[in-house]
């Protein structure tokens, strides 16, 4: 006996790879629907490689009762009004929004560094995702915090244009296009020319000069993995189409050598440690697409700080910053709490 499971902002690129990560990993689904927007309503999605469409229905309409699980990556406005409703009607969302994450009554998890925290899930019937950059990062902090407890991060960002929708990725090949012709290039989805370039902004400012992308990794960090952890982030937007890529700093109380970290990463829940000294010895963004899997690679000793380490984390954030960990936190779900058959 398996689950009914509706996907929310099905058409768009992280609602598509839910529903091919659902097929691909054979979650247990009796019944799969696709909602969104009333322009998408109508349309015909492909269910994994199954070979089966599923129609897309108008989330204005869409009546959440006797439904298990909602998987909504819909953006915030739409989620604002639709999640609750869901939740209402006895079907615990999965949210990849920012909206929840921070609030006190919703579990934000990241099943291979918190799971147990997803058993407060029933103050709001929510769940939140995580941001996708938070996300791998944290998976590949969480063995090393267990070992010899993380007092600093600091990281910075590579984040490809996935990260900002369709969009995004278009302007990058748009632009990529007009420059190899001679055409003009106008930045319309990012402030300044994407191609070619590199923007340190993701994200609104704010007061203190951080973006609120920055502020997600401080504050997700600390409510996911640990509040004493001090996080500081500078997030960059690269023109690079899929992944996410991080070089991370890292400052622990207790001594730990860089091959005492590349023994615990090679063992570590959703980890893969590709780490040799020589030319092409770690992985980029171009080879980790269409994996589950956080990469580290470029492990060493910060020669900086006492009990310092470096490192370079590369991950999919189409799959693990979002779809791949929604649906990971519906099996968890499944395990913990909605056992079936």
């Amino acid at each position: 006996m398996g689950y009914r499971v509706v996907v929310v902002g099905a058409t768009g690129n992280v609602g598509r790879e839910m529903l091919n990560i659902l097929a691909e990993r054979e979650f247990p689904c009796d019944e799969i629907a696709a909602a969104a927007s009333s322009r998408s309503t109508g349309d015909e999605l492909e269910y994994g490689d199954t070979g089966r469409m599923i129609k897309v229905k108008n989330l204005e309409h869409f009546d959440f009762t006797g439904w298990d699980i909602a998987l909504f990556a819909a953006g915030s406005e739409p989620t604002k009004i639709h999640a609750p409703r869901a939740a209402a009607a006895g079907c615990v969302v999965i949210d990849n929004s920012s909206l929840y994450r921070m609030d006190p009554d919703v579990p934000l998890i990241v099943p291979e560094v918190n799971p147990e925290a997803i058993d407060g899930y029933k103050a709001k019937n929510i769940i939140a995702n995580p941001n996708c950059s938070t996300a791998q990062m944290v998976v590949a902090l969480k063995p090393l915090h267990d070992a010899a407890k993380i007092k600093r991060v600091v990281v910075s960002t590579y984040q490809s244009t996935s990260g900002s929708g369709k969009a995004g990725m278009d302007e990058l090949f748009e632009q990529s296009r007009a420059i190899f012709v001679g055409d003009p290039v106008e930045p319309k989805k990012y402030t300044k020319q994407i191609a070619f370039n590199v923007i340190p902004h993701i994200d609104s400012f704010l007061d203190d000069g951080f973006t609120k992308e920055e502020w997600k990794m401080v504050v997700e960090t600390k409510k996911i993995l640990d509040p004493k952890i001090k996080v500081v982030a500078t997030c960059v937007r690269v023109p690079v189409f899929v992944g996410h890529s991080e070089a991370i700093n890292i400052e622990f109380e207790d001594e730990i050598s860089a091959e005492q970290a590349q023994d615990i990463l090679r063992e570590a829940p959703g980890v893969m440690l590709v780490d040799k000294r020589e030319d092409g010895g770690y992985v980029t963004p171009i080879e980790c697409v269409g994996d589950g899997a956080t990469y580290v690679s470029r492990v060493r000793e910060d020669p900086t700080v006492d009990n310092g380490l470096a490192l370079w984390c590369v991950a999919d954030n189409l799959r693990k910053g979002a779809a791949l960990n929604a649906v990971q936190i519906a099996e968890l779900l499944g395990r913990r709490h909605l056992k079936k058959g």
